[in-house]
């Protein structure tokens, strides 16, 4: 099938307007193969968001990703506008570390974590094991979200080893430094049921809620913090909060060098947007970021009553 200008436009608009974009078959949440699962998997080790494109939705798009990357099989990555490969190179370069240059992040330093598991979860490890083939072992994978993930599976070359209360848990080096002082237990009982539980301290704090009475009472103290307004230019430029900074005119370099322990409040026209953002700075290990509940829609209707919100 040949690809057509329309098709390449659309192909070019979708690469240039993410930073990462995975063309792959099913979702993010629910990969469709075995090779795109591969990859999902390793990119949520790495980075909070991108975009995933369904090629199983678009028989066209299907057929002309892989005539304009010149590239026969799903998945594609493509990072900074740039065709990385598909599943086999993905995991080479995230093995070799040319994946963490790419995306421009630091390399993980092999250490050792030091995890405590509990006399209950030790037992309930150990009787998972019995049941288990030989050649499986107790895994632990932490992803940039800091979700955990106990199962059972071969051991890896590359794998760190933690003995502890008589239980081997192996992890990979990214899950590792995420793992140090982390606490395994078990529950065998209560409203959710039985089930493990871990407690891990390096966790970044939850995105925490801000009603407009608070940012109002905020701004006119003359606080010190940031309040960043995530919508688009013309929305910005239509009406704004006075204080807020426009977050599109503020370099990465800037956003970079920010204190972890700064005040951030993300505002945009009601709530969603910049609860995604809050989340994405919160997943950066920023310790005090806030989500403007109702966005400029509430600062509207019980602060400002003279903007005027179509």
């Amino acid at each position: 099938m040949a690809l057509t200008p329309q098709l390449r436009d659309q192909i070019e608009s979708l690469i240039a307007s993410h930073q990462i974009v995975l063309f792959m078959k099913g979702t993010r949440e629910q990969p469709q193969c075995g090779f795109s699962a591969t990859v999902v998997g390793l990119l949520n080790q790495l980075v909070p968001s991108y975009k995933t494109i369904n090629i199983l939705a678009d028989p066209l798009l299907r057929e002309g990703i892989k005539e304009f990357s010149s590239w026969p099989t799903i998945p594609q990555l493509y990072i900074n506008q740039e065709f990385i490969g598909g599943c086999d190179i993905v995991r080479e370069m995230f093995s070799n570390g040319d994946l963490f240059d790419v995306l421009k992040l630091a390399k993980p330093k092999a250490i050792t974590p030091s995890i405590t598991i509990t006399s209950p979860a030790a037992d309930a490890l150990k009787n998972a094991l019995e049941d288990a083939p030989d050649n499986e072992s107790i895994r632990l994978k932490i992803d940039v979200h800091f979700e955990h993930g106990l199962s059972l599976g071969p051991k890896q070359p590359e794998d760190i080893e933690v003995h502890q209360n008589g239980i081997s848990l192996f992890l990979d080096n990214i899950s590792a430094p995420r793992a140090n002082g982390i606490t395994i237990d078990y529950i065998s009982s209560g409203l959710q049921g039985s089930g493990f539980e871990i407690h891990n301290p390096n966790s970044p704090p939850a995105v925490k809620n801000m009603t407009v009475k608070e940012l109002k009472k905020k701004l006119d103290a003359k606080e010190n913090f940031y309040l960043f307004d995530v919508r688009t230019k013309e929305e910005w430029e239509l009406y704004h909060i006075e204080g807020a900074t426009f977050m599109m005119n503020v370099p990465q370099e800037e956003l970079d060098t920010l204190d972890k322990n700064a005040v951030l409040v993300f505002q945009c026209l009601g709530g969603g947007r910049s609860a995604r953002a809050a989340e994405q700075f919160s997943q950066k290990g920023f310790r005090n970021v806030y989500n403007l509940t109702g966005g400029i829609n509430a600062w509207a209707k019980e602060i400002d009553p003279s903007l005027t919100i179509n």
